[in-house]
């Protein structure tokens, strides 16, 4: 069942996925797959003399195990924290849920932080809607000749960021003056 047949180079390989995990942990914060593939194909690249992926799998899961016991590593609070930062960059809500969905995070999780945000937040997608616009130039941030030209581009634009049609559309119908008002309440 080992993946190596002698018992003191699998201890080495442990310590080595152990080391390369913390090394790992030191400078990011991952979530638990990020940290699996990131492991994984370190193993790979140093060639290893294992004999199947699944069990390399199992030694690199075993290892995530003993960090998260330690505390070292949550998908929790990786969730709770990434969908904060991402909210504060202008996200909406599909775009945060499906960011969590490819880093690899469980559903239980990311339900809980977009509740937790839908709580403390007052309409999050509508301000989210005013911080893109802000940043890419959108709506009200262009000359109001140009506002009407370009309507139907700033609509694709949000709308392939994640926000619904409504909200796009009462963002980019919001005269000059509220926007600015707006952009100093963010």
């Amino acid at each position: 069942m080992n993946p190596i047949k002698n018992k003191k180079d699998l201890e080495g390989t442990i310590d080595q996925i152990r080391n390369f995990a913390y090394t790992y942990l030191e400078k990011y914060s991952p979530s638990k797959q990020q940290l699996k593939t990131y492991l994984f194909k370190k193993l790979i690249k140093k060639k290893q003399q294992i004999s199947s992926k699944k069990e390399v799998f199992n030694l690199i899961d075993s290892v995530i195990s003993t960090l998260i016991d330690q505390k070292l590593l949550s998908d929790k609070y990786y969730s709770e924290a990434k969908s904060k930062a991402l909210l504060r960059r202008g996200y909406s809500l599909n775009k945060i849920r499906y960011s969590l969905i490819q880093k690899g995070i469980d559903q239980k999780y990311i339900k809980a932080s977009i509740s937790k945000i839908k709580e403390n937040e007052s309409d999050p997608d509508f301000f989210s809607a005013i911080k893109l616009c802000k940043r890419r130039r959108l709506g009200a941030s262009r000359p109001e000749g140009n506002r009407s030209l370009f309507f139907k581009k700033d609509i694709s634009i949000l709308a392939r960021s994640g926000f619904s049609y409504e909200i796009s559309k009462k963002v980019l119908e919001i005269p000059r003056d509220e926007f600015i008002k707006f952009c100093k309440m963010i």
